[in-house]
């Protein structure tokens, strides 16, 4: 045999080592992989989950929540209640044993900021997320359809409730032109003859939401309301200028769409003018904040509210004093945007909750479907919460609320106008 046919033959048997060498590897490996995904399999089905996650593994919803921008005053204890339900869950055991992973974050009311958070947090795995301005969550739309986003605002825009138009955005309240429907309704219902009606606005997206809307519902329903708009330029220390204005226009009722402090900043210029004018405040301005800030100015003050106050409460609020006892804090230190993003946020939880029950994989389709499906949703401070697959506008009926005493108090039934 010469050198050469030597080497020939070595390098040949060489690769027939290597080639059984492979092959005995691949099939373990195959091997192992058949037993793995059965376990995964068998695991899912236990749990009844059935997703792409691991049973057991945490489902990650994403937030923003303004914490020191324009509406930081109501937008904290939201957030505080959203945070709160989710420490809560999560120290019994989660949802079917499985951890909500909260990845949440200080937007400062600013749109771009919001833009770039949700990005984030749905590259990091979010399959639903809780928005809160309407700037952002109307920037955001486009983006929350194409992702295929469950999107649950503390924006109640009309314009979120389509899903003809935004199939992902969910509105869990009485969206804020249905509450100046109520608010207006109210009014008519209770006056004889003319009145005058001054709607004063947060200068922004949200504070302009309702506004046409609540002129074409005196319209359509010939409504003996005379309507203004005025707005409450950001950072004012009064409104004296704009009150001039509604003065002249003789308001007896003065609306107002913006949160709590520049809301009792108005009604303390209200009465220190003299005007015999009553305030009516929609959901961001009709809270505790509101009637501590105004002091004696928000007697007698009227509220159209969704997410109502604690002690107002019509059902139990167990679950809720018992995480804020473990806090060493109680009811009587939050107020009803706790309880609101607390409520709200557990919307989420329940259509995932149903997933997992069903043995259906937890998605953001199947979150959106699970929400459109379910039952109609109870909560101690709320009417029904119902979405369909043709409105996701969650509330229709609020009742009105009257500062009596320095509280807020129920005075009517659910109004449905």
């Amino acid at each position: 045999m010469t050198m050469t046919t030597r080497r020939s033959w070595h390098l040949l048997a060489l690769l027939a080592a290597l080639a059984l060498l492979a092959a005995a590897c691949g099939g373990a490996a195959s091997e192992d992989e058949g037993d793995s995904a059965g376990a995964t399999t068998s695991e899912a089905a236990t749990d009844g989950g059935g997703d792409s996650q691991a049973s057991g593994e945490p489902i990650t919803i994403g937030a923003v929540f303004d914490l020191s921008g324009a509406t930081a005053d109501v937008g904290t204890p939201f957030a505080n209640g959203v945070r709160g339900y989710v420490d809560w869950l999560n120290s019994g055991g989660g949802v079917e044993g499985r951890q909500i992973e909260l990845l949440s974050q200080d937007y400062a009311y600013e749109v771009p900021q919001a833009e770039q958070l949700y990005s984030q947090y749905v590259s990091e795995g979010a399959v639903a997320f809780s928005g809160w301005g309407t700037g952002d969550s109307e920037a955001l739309r486009t983006r929350v359809t194409a992702d295929e986003i469950p999107f649950m605002s503390a924006s109640y825009s009309e314009d979120l409730a389509d899903p003809a138009e935004t199939p992902y955005n969910f509105v869990a309240a009485a969206t804020y032109s249905q509450q100046m429907r109520i608010a207006l309704r109210h009014l008519a219902d209770t006056n004889d003859g003319h009145i005058e009606v001054a709607a004063f606005h947060h200068d922004s997206p949200f504070g302009e939401s309702p506004l046409e809307d609540g002129r074409t519902y005196i319209e359509e329903n010939d409504l003996d309301i005379g309507y203004q708009t005025y707005a409450m330029p950001s950072g004012a220390t009064d409104y004296f200028g704009e009150l001039a204005q509604a003065q002249d226009q003789g308001a007896n009722y003065i609306i107002i769409q913006n949160v709590a402090s520049p809301a009792a900043q108005l009604a303390q210029n209200v009465v220190s003018q003299g005007m015999d004018a009553t305030i009516v405040c929609l959901n961001w301005c009709s809270d505790e904040i509101f009637v501590e800030l105004a002091g004696d100015s928000a007697e007698g003050s009227l509220g159209v509210i969704p997410f109502g106050p604690p002690d107002q409460a019509d059902g139990d609020l167990s679950d809720v004093t018992e995480h804020l006892e473990s806090q060493g804090s109680s009811l009587d230190e939050i107020d009803l945007h706790y309880t609101q993003g607390w409520y709200q946020f557990s919307l989420f939880v329940e259509a995932i909750r149903n997933l997992i029950g069903e043995g259906t994989e937890v998605t953001g389709p199947n979150i959106k479907t699970e929400l459109e499906e379910m039952e109609p949703y109870d909560t101690p401070v709320t009417t029904e919460i119902d979405f369909t697959a043709e409105s996701h506008a969650g509330m229709e009926a609020v009742p009105v609320y009257e500062v009596q005493d320095g509280s807020w108090t129920t005075i009517t039934d659910a109004i449905t106008p």
